[in-house]
C-alpha cells in the first residue's frame, strides 16, 4: 500500500494559524505582499518521535509559479501508516482513508494549519511511495533475496543513474532523479538507525525504536522490505500511462491497493525478468559447467561457450552492469570477432 506521500496545498486552501510553530516563523506569509523566494518549515523533533509522536513535515514556500508570478505553496509529507500505528510494519487498508483524513486535519491544527477534510482528500500528490513488508518466517533472511536481486540490475529498464549496495549487503537501491526502487532489510535498518541516522532508508526511526526490545527476542521472523518511491508528478504520469492505470493525481483516487500493486508488481516482474539464467548454473569445476551448459544448449557452440564460461568467472566478482560498464569504456581491441564490442552484445544478451 502507500507509505509516504506529499501534498501540495495552494493558499486559498489553508490558514496558517500560528505562523511561529514555523523555522524561521512563517508571519511572512500572512503579510499583505510575502516576499519573493521565502521558505519556512516544521518538522517532528528527535524527542516527539522518541515519545510516539508523529507529525509530518511541512514546507511553506513562496516561489514564482509557471508564469513567474510568486506562489504559496505548503507541502505536507508524511508516511500514513507512521500517522496511524506509529511504524509502517503495519499496513494500511482502503478503508482506513476516512481515518487517514480526520487524523491529518487534527494533527495539521495541532501544527498551526487550518484546512479540512475535503480539501486534504481531493489535494495533489506531488509524491508517493508504494511499498511492501514481506515477512519471512520460515528461517530465510532478507540478505539472501537481496543477493539475488542485486544479480538483476545490469540493463534494467529503470533509467538508473545510480545504485546502491550498502549497509554490509543489507540493502540495495537503484536511484535516479525522478524515483528509486529500494529493497532493504527493515530490521537491520532499524539497528542501524538506534547507533546513527546516516546510511539508513527509514525516515523519523526514532519513533519505531521501541520495538527493537521485542524483535531482539524474536524466532523466525525477519523482514524484506520492497519501496517504489515516484517523487516526481512527471514520473507518476509517465509509468501510470504505461501501466494503463487512468486516475487523477489526487490523494483519494491514489489511495487504492490496485494502483499500489500494480507498480509494485512491474518492477518486481522486471526484475525477475531481468535476472540472467547464467546464475542459475552451478560452477562446480570448469568440465562440469560446460558440460552442463552445452547439454541445455546443444545449439550453443563452442566459442560462446567459453565465452560464458569466462563471463560466469567474472560475475563471481562483480554485476552485469559493472562488467557492461567495464567493457564500454574499454578502448583495446583483440581482434574482429572478440574485442570490447563483441563482449558487449554477449552481456546485453544475458542481461
Amino acid at each position: 500500500m502507500i507509505d509516504t506521500i506529499v501534498l501540495t496545498l495552494t493558499k486559498d486552501k489553508y490558514q496558517i494559524s500560528d505562523p511561529d510553530k514555523f523555522t524561521p516563523s512563517a508571519r511572512w506569509a500572512n503579510a499583505a505582499h510575502a516576499p519573493k523566494g521565502m521558505r519556512s518549515i516544521q518538522n517532528p523533533t528527535k524527542k516527539e518521535l522518541l515519545n510516539g509522536i508523529y507529525k509530518p513535515h511541512l514546507t511553506l514556500s513562496n516561489k514564482a509559479n509557471a508564469f513567474g508570478a510568486p506562489q504559496q505553496i505548503l507541502k505536507i509529507q508524511l508516511s500514513l501508516p507512521k500517522l496511524i500505528y506509529g511504524n509502517n510494519f503495519d499496513e494500511l487498508q482502503y478503508k482506513d482513508f476516512q481515518r487517514i483524513i480526520l487524523k491529518l486535519q487534527k494533527v495539521l491544527e495541532q501544527m498551526g494549519i487550518i484546512t479540512n477534510v475535503d480539501t486534504l482528500a481531493h489535494a495533489p500528490v506531488s509524491a508517493i511511495h508504494y511499498s511492501k513488508n514481506i515477512a519471512l518466517t520460515d528461517g530465510s533472511i532478507p540478505y539472501s533475496f537481496i543477493q539475488r536481486i542485486k544479480e538483476s540490475n545490469a540493463g534494467l529498464p529503470i533509467d538508473v543513474n545510480e545504485t546502491h549496495y550498502r549497509n554490509m549487503g543489507h540493502s540495495y537501491r537503484w536511484h535516479c532523479n525522478s524515483y528509486e526502487v529500494v529493497f532493504y532489510d527493515k530490521i537491520k535498518d532499524l539497528e542501524q538507525s538506534s547507533k546513527s541516522s546516516k546510511r539508513v532508508f527509514e525516515r523519523n526511526s526514532a519513533l519505531q525504536l521501541r520495538f527493537l526490545h521485542e524483535l531482539k527476542y524474536r524466532k523466525m521472523f525477519e523482514v524484506l522490505r520492497m519501496e517504489v518511491r515516484l517523487n516526481r508528478r512527471q514520473k507518476m504520469k509517465q509509468l501510470f500511462n504505461k501501466l494503463g492505470i487512468k486516475t487523477e493525481l489526487t490523494f483519494k483516487k491514489l489511495f487504492k491497493p490496485a494502483i499500489s500493486k500494480k507498480v509494485l508488481f512491474h518492477y518486481l516482474d522486471e526484475i525477475e525478468k531481468k535476472r540472467p539464467i547464467l546464475h542459475d548454473y552451478v560452477k562446480t569445476s570448469t568440465n562440469s559447467f560446460l558440460a552442463i551448459l552445452l547439454i541445455n544448449n546443444p545449439k550453443l557452440g563452442t566459442g560462446k561457450a567459453f565465452r560464458l564460461l569466462g563471463l560466469k568467472y567474472a560475475l563471481e566478482s562483480a554485476t552485469l552492469r559493472e562488467l557492461r560498464n567495464l567493457f564500454a569504456h574499454s578502448s583495446i581491441k583483440t581482434g574482429p570477432r572478440h574485442n570490447h564490442a563483441h563482449m558487449i552484445a554477449l552481456i546485453d544478451q544475458y542481461a
